[in-house]
């Protein structure tokens, strides 16, 4: 199943469904089938120069980021435990890389760390394992060493390191939790991610305080570079094409 919901991500991001789009158009020519091999061609590249544009990945990741706007902490309420949803930190990799790498989303540990010192939280659930065919540290093990670094005390982190999706990390975390006898949390993940993550949280039963950061759509301004095609771009509009699926299907 995790493998089937991965593929289908894939597919139906922009790049994947453009070079999807390419394969059959390439197919077609090689059948001497012009006429088709020309329009999904043309489809082809039409939708990867559309969702390469920050102009159109900032308005599919809005749609998603709006629903959950930036809250002063000051204004956030408080809950025994900060829940951090995986997707921001990958494993050390030896001899390679020593450390654990951050990438975009690693704002998710970052904040939970400000959550914890600002006294919003007593302690953090870290949610997030790893594929048994790639072996390593577990997610949540990887950011366990960078919120040590940030000042976090060992004995405040809860390591929870056998999910593998959202919807697995919400069954895990009410597991871990209810032997706590803890239902209220503040759930900690990306913006655009809350919409599909609060939902999941939220059928376990618990009681759900969002907590979103790392909100990307912060640039509302028209500007006739955002139509010039952008790498960065293209990784946003496939994270977000990523959500709108987990969402329909509920992973």
């Amino acid at each position: 199943m995790f493998l089937i919901e991965k593929t289908a991500a894939l597919l139906i991001a922009p790049l994947g469904f453009s070079l999807l789009l390419g394969l059959i158009a390439l197919l077609l020519a090689m059948k001497d089938w012009r006429r088709g091999a020309n329009f999904f061609g043309v489809v082809a590249l039409a939708w990867l120069y559309i969702w390469s544009t920050p102009l159109a990945s900032e308005r599919l990741l809005a749609l998603l980021e709006r629903q959950y706007p930036p809250v002063p902490m000051a204004d956030l309420a408080s809950a025994p435990v900060a829940v951090v949803l995986g997707g921001g930190i990958a494993a050390p990799k030896l001899p390679h890389r020593l450390a654990p790498d951050l990438n975009d989303a690693s704002d998710r540990a970052w904040y939970a760390a400000r959550l914890y010192r600002e006294g919003k939280v007593k302690s953090i659930l870290l949610s997030g394992g790893v594929d048994s065919r790639l072996g390593g540290l577990a997610e949540a093990e990887s950011m366990a060493i960078f919120l040590r670094d940030l000042g976090v005390p060992k004995s405040a982190l809860i390591l929870e390191k056998a999910s593998l999706n959202t919807r697995q990390n919400a069954a895990q975390v009410k597991e871990t939790l209810g032997k706590q006898g803890i239902d209220h949390i503040l759930l900690v993940t990306s913006a655009a991610h809350m919409p599909r993550a609060i939902g999941h949280f939220r059928a376990q039963g618990l009681r759900v305080t969002p907590a979103a950061t790392d909100h990307r759509a912060v640039d509302a301004n028209l500007d006739v570079r955002k139509l010039l095609p952008d790498a960065g771009a293209l990784s946003d509009s496939g994270m977000a094409f990523k959500e709108w699926v987990g969402f329909w299907v509920g992973c």
